[in-house]
């Protein structure tokens, strides 16, 4: 299977609901390392897994609609505790929507799998990946 990864970063601030977050619970900040890798059994017409200039805008514009923001203030996450884990479903669902509305090029269509990982450290990171 051939694979490509973009990688951008996101400065956020959340808070966490419940027990066993802990001081979490109190608003505080998070800088991500995130990673999308693409996955693909045979490379498209022009020989690629997926355009990467593409691929990077498309993590470009996801990640900056939490960039630099709180993401308590999102209406759309409100009800979840935004997790490195939750944040990485959410991250690889509009990367998807993005693919489907054409942003990453025609041959993104033969896409197979895609992974999104958040690193929230060099010792720590989460991710969630599965078929397109």
């Amino acid at each position: 299977m051939y694979h490509v990864t973009v990688r951008n970063h996101m400065m956020v601030a959340h808070s966490f609901k419940g027990a066993v977050f802990g001081p979490a619970q109190k608003l505080h900040g998070a800088t991500y390392v995130v990673d999308v890798t693409f996955y693909r059994a045979e490379l498209d017409a022009d020989d690629l897994v997926v355009d990467i200039g593409a691929a990077s805008s498309a993590l470009a514009n996801v990640l900056g609609a939490f960039n630099l923001g709180n993401l308590d203030d999102h209406a759309e996450l409100a009800g979840h505790n935004t997790t490195t884990e939750f944040m990485a479903r959410v991250i690889f669902d509009r990367v998807r929507a993005a693919i489907a509305a054409g942003q990453l090029g025609a041959g993104a269509k033969g896409l197979a799998r895609m992974a999104v990982r958040l690193a929230e450290s060099h010792v720590a990171w989460a991710g969630y990946e599965a078929d397109l």
